[in-house]
């Protein structure tokens, strides 16, 4: 494992359309619980919570993992571990920070090290994920984030803009947009100290701030898109799949 990358989850109870959900149970365990174990088992480097909350704090260091105290009025996850990083690291020995979201229980670890490989360009800002959108409902549900970008090569893209829109328009495939991020210390430390940018207001996508701002946000390309549970429905899906 490198020395200077570090995955931080941000997690917080607060959350609007499933209150509590990172110590939601899922097959006898906190939902946090198996975002840490999917995010141990890259092997790419530390993994620790960021959590305004003392409950999740001590349900991550039951289950083996390790948490952080943060403030609990952050805007966002990306203010909240950038906290996480000036606590862990004062001597600014991280060089790569992955922000794994915390309602992500059935991530691919593989997936962890494709976005932290667009970084060996040292164009590349900010790498993340996408998928190809496969089911014809997804392509206009605005719930589903698209990415628009320009391809480099068969696995990868530049992205040129993020939207809730079936975007670009015509035919060729669409791209589900994953959030997880890996950011350079200096691009996190940047995208931080930017106000909100007017597409992100608009749009709702905090990406698009980075965007903005002139940062280059590659993308690769996986095969699946891992369930991310922010309501019920999500909650008994990703309990069945991890019942199995």
């Amino acid at each position: 494992m490198a020395r200077d990358v570090i995955i931080l989850i941000p997690a917080r109870l607060a959350a609007t359309r499933l209150p509590g959900k990172p110590l939601a149970d899922i097959a006898g365990k906190p939902m946090i619980a198996h975002v840490v174990a999917r995010a141990k088992a890259a092997r790419i480097g530390d993994v620790v919570v960021a959590t305004d909350s003392e409950a999740v704090c001590t349900a991550v260091e039951k289950a083996g993992g390790r948490a952080v105290m943060t403030s609990a009025d952050h805007p966002s996850g990306s203010d909240r571990i950038f906290e996480a990083l000036t606590h862990l690291d004062p001597e600014r020995r991280i060089r790569i920070v992955v922000n794994v979201q915390g309602d992500l229980p059935t991530l691919e670890p593989a997936d962890v090290h494709a976005a932290v490989a667009l970084l060996a360009d040292p164009a590349v800002d900010i790498g993340t994920l996408a998928a190809e959108i496969t089911d014809a409902e997804d392509r206009t549900n605005p719930n589903v984030n698209k990415v628009v970008g320009s391809p480099i090569d068969a696995r990868r893209l530049r992205a040129l803009y993020f939207t809730k829109l079936p975007a670009p328009y015509g035919d060729g495939p669409l791209y589900h947009h994953i959030g997880l991020y890996a950011y350079r210390r200096e691009a996190l430390e940047r995208f931080v100290r930017l106000p909100p940018s007017t597409l992100e207001r608009r749009e709702k996508l905090e990406q698009l701030r980075a965007l903005e701002a002139g940062m280059r946000i590659d993308v690769a390309l996986v095969d699946s898109v891992p369930l991310g549970v922010d309501s019920p429905e999500e909650l008994e899906k990703a309990r069945a799949m991890l019942s199995r």
